[in-house]
């Protein structure tokens, strides 16, 4: 059996009210629960229910409604475990039968009942049963659950369009609590296995306690769903307001004798699409968008789209390009003016400038700064561009993950626009900007894309002719740009994005050149920005030597130009408090300003040790010293090394020792020594993390200074890579070490033989500041090293 749906009946016959017997039949109710005072319409499926029901027309109206279990089962042999237990007394009042055979019935619960035992002795099942009276309650308790109930229930009537409003009456007019719980049970969307559970529960208040959790979750459905269609109803209004008000304003500009403004704006955009001077395939694609604008309503949000695609395409400057300034000399002087040394840069660029000049159709290179920060990559672009009378756009890629900011997005998301560098372009008017793309070292990756693939095709001379961004859909050429690349180190560029890129490295300044840059740029700038005059401050040279020394330890000058700043708003705050005598900053008065000497100038170690050597190491921020620390203790042969150490600087400490135990006749060392020592490696500050093979011949120096009781001098620093037949191979970084080196206060410097060609990268002033030995194996750094150490200074 199940609930009936709405149909026409053709024959309906009215059953009269008897007393209800023990036995009654049994009617299996499938997904449907009958609780009493509930009237419902049944329809009758089953070969067994048709019969009980001829029987109830013939003889007792009553039976007794019971939830099936399981879908199907089998009413000839009906049995307990098909059916739950507690069931409904009901009473049939009509009979309803419909053109197509069927037969539908109107009943009535009348109370909760438990079936004994079930028998199948007739046509149809039957069963002994007793009533279920419900538990007696008058708490206070009993009656508030009882009013909120009908409460919430009554709001639930009013918000739900499916409930008839003569609910809201019949919920106040329940007698008890027991029945007002059954009827809202009977009309609540409540699952089939809780309507049951609630016909099982005798306790009106029990009952009333889980219906409220069901009332109110359908109170929030209701309001919820209610909130989402009021919402859809304003959208749709506004939507139909706007359109209702387009068209009287079309009326009216018709009766005034006005354009209409779609179509002026429409023409405005032919006029600029004719004036940006498209090629053949974007003139292309720009008409076909403003054909397709033409069609679109202007309430669309497609016409927005097309318009802000179109704008796009007439604002980039397919055919504008700023006229360059072909001057070698006049730009030389540019470049020496804005930037102090950086000889091999303005060398690069001057060249550039050169063959420009002879030919105009030059593809332009694409050259990448490399160096440690503050050497002044990134404003060298900037006089690059000014050298060339260019624009000049910088696009930083640090910590970039999206592709599509390169690229652009298509234009089937929502939100699209073109990628950055299109967008830069489209700002600066011109098609041959200095580009520069800084921080390319830094550029992530993750599910969104991989930009560094994308920029292959953008920092390709051969390749960016024919740029093609997602959200333009056709060919930009970008092989007028001047790009300009900047990287702090190379290790992290993919190997085919570096190979289209022409490196110039930046290694850093030496103690004069950052005296010069200081008192050219720095100072003057400082005392500008501080609202002070040139005549009220006075840097000496030997004070500014003092600050780069005592102060900094950098390759650039970003922290030299802090500590400028410094001393400037000190003596900026004097003027203010009334001071008027102008300030001459003496060594005395800058350890007043700026505190003490926060580095000591020779940074080397100053007392010869055994075991400790000094290193030279290359960071992606300059060069640096390091110290090899070796000792030994009582043990069995084994090797400990500290200090953060990466897996190569392990290995080549392995290879020194091995080499060492191998050669220990030659460089007499007891052999028995290393079988009974554990021999300790240490490389201080070990919390920086620390690899490169170049630290090999520093450690071989320590190991063998350690065991043979002889100190190394601490103003000689080595580098250079070691193998087990004790060559000494070259390393990198050479210029950036003995820069380091310089600044430390190292006085003589070991070097690989192949390396020698490096020293002629070395400032003079540098050269001529300290002693070079380039050596071709183990054994002749060791023998040096040794002697050098017994020379008095």
């Amino acid at each position: 059996m199940s609930a009936l749906e709405n149909s026409e009946p053709i024959e309906v016959e009215i059953i009269e009210e008897q007393d209800v017997p023990d036995i009654l039949p049994v009617m299996p109710l499938k997904n449907f629960v009958l609780f009493p005072q509930m009237v419902a319409p049944l329809v009758i499926t089953s070969d067994e229910s048709k019969k009980l029901v001829t029987e109830l027309s013939t003889r007792t109206p009553h039976f007794v409604t019971a939830l099936q279990r399981r879908d199907e089962i089998d009413e000839t042999n009906l049995s307990m475990e098909d059916i739950y237990r507690i069931g409904c007394v009901a009473r049939m009042i009509k009979t309803l039968n419909f053109p197509d055979g069927s037969t539908h019935i109107l009943v009535e619960g009348l109370s909760r009942c438990q079936l004994e035992d079930l028998m199948n002795d007739e046509d149809y099942p039957t069963a002994h049963y007793r009533m279920i009276e419900d538990t007696k309650d008058d708490t206070i308790e009993l009656e508030a659950l009882a009013r909120n109930a009908s409460e919430r229930f009554h709001q639930i009537v009013t918000m739900s369009p499916n409930m008839p409003d003569e609910l809201s009456i019949a919920i106040f007019n329940m007698g008890t609590p027991s029945q007002l719980a059954d009827l809202i049970a009977s009309n609540l969307p409540i699952p089939v296995s809780g309507r049951q559970n609630l016909l099982a529960d005798s306790h009106p208040a029990s009952r009333l306690n889980t219906l409220m959790e069901f009332l109110t979750r359908e109170y929030q459905v209701l309001k919820l769903g209610n909130k989402i269609q009021n919402k859809v109803n304003e959208t749709f209004s506004k939507t139909q307001r706007e359109i209702f008000l387009r068209e009287q304003l079309k009326t009216i500009q018709e009766e005034l004798g006005e354009g209409d403004p779609l179509a002026a704006e429409i023409l405005e955009l032919e006029k600029n699409l004719e004036a940006a001077g498209l090629p053949k395939e974007a003139r292309e694609a720009a008409d076909k968008e403003l054909q397709r604008l033409k069609a679109v309503p202007s309430a669309s949000p497609e016409h927005g789209v097309i318009r802000t695609y179109l704008d796009v395409m007439a604002e980039l400057p397919w055919n504008k390009s700023s006229e360059d300034y072909l001057d070698i000399t006049a730009a030389q002087k540019i470049l020496d003016k804005d930037h102090y040394g950086l000889e091999k840069v303005k060398e690069r660029i001057l060249e550039y400038l050169s063959v420009l000049k002879l030919k105009n159709d030059m593809k332009g290179p694409i050259l990448c700064l490399a160096g440690p920060p503050g050497v002044g990559k990134t404003s060298l672009g900037k006089s690059v561009a000014r050298a060339l009378g260019r624009e000049f756009v910088r696009m930083s890629l640090g910590g970039m993950h999206d592709e599509a900011e390169i690229r652009g997005h298509r234009r089937t998301y929502i939100g699209a626009m073109p990628g950055r560098i299109i967008e830069n372009l489209r700002r600066c008017g011109t098609n041959n900007p200095v580009f520069m793309l800084d921080e390319i070292d830094k550029v992530g990756k993750d599910f969104r894309g991989d930009p560094a693939s994308a920029l292959l095709e953008v920092l390709d001379p051969e390749q960016n002719s024919t740029f093609n961004d997602h959200y333009l859909d056709v060919r930009f050429d970008l092989s007028k740009v001047l790009f300009l690349t900047t990287a702090n180190m190379l290790d992290t560029i993919p190997g085919p994005l570096r190979d289209r890129m022409e490196v110039i490295r930046l290694p850093g300044y030496t103690m004069q050149e950052k005296i010069q840059i200081a008192q050219r740029y720095l100072v003057p700038k400082s005392i500008r920005e501080h609202g002070l005059k040139r005549n009220q401050i006075k840097f000496d040279p030997e004070v500014l030597e003092s600050i780069i020394s005592g102060y900094t330890a950098e390759a650039g000058v970003r922290n030299l130009e802090r500590q400028i700043a410094n001393v400037c708003r000190k003596v900026a705050r004097g003027f203010a408090e009334g001071k008027t005598r102008p300030v001459n900053v003496t060594e005395r008065k800058l350890k007043t300003m700026l505190g003490p000497v926060k580095i000591d100038k020779d940074v080397a170690e100053n007392k010869a040790l055994a075991g400790v050597v000094t290193g030279l190491a290359w960071t992606p921020y300059g060069g640096d010293i390091l110290f090899i620390e070796s000792t030994r203790m009582a043990g069995k042969g084994g090797l400990i090394l500290t200090g953060s150490l990466g897996d190569v600087m392990k290995e080549s400490a392995r290879a020194a020792l091995s080499y060492l135990r191998a050669n220990a006749a030659t460089f007499k060392l007891d052999e028995e020594l290393f079988a009974k020592s554990d021999i300790h490696i240490h490389v201080p500050a070990g919390a920086t993390p620390k690899d490169g093979p170049s630290a090999g011949v520093a450690i071989a120096l320590s190991l063998l200074s350690m065991l043979r009781d002889e100190p190394v001098r601490p103003d000689l620093a080595m580098t250079g890579e070691i193998t087990l037949r004790g060559r000494v191979i070259p390393v990198g970084g050479v210029k950036e070490k003995v820069l380091a080196a310089a600044r430390a206060g190292i006085r003589h410097i070991m070097l690989p033989e192949k390396n020698k060609v490096d020293l002629a990268e070395i400032p003079e002033d540098i050269k001529k500041a300290l002693t070079f030995k380039t050596v071709k194996n183990i054994d002749q750094a060791l023998r040096y090293a040794l002697k050098l150490s017994e020379q008095e200074d």
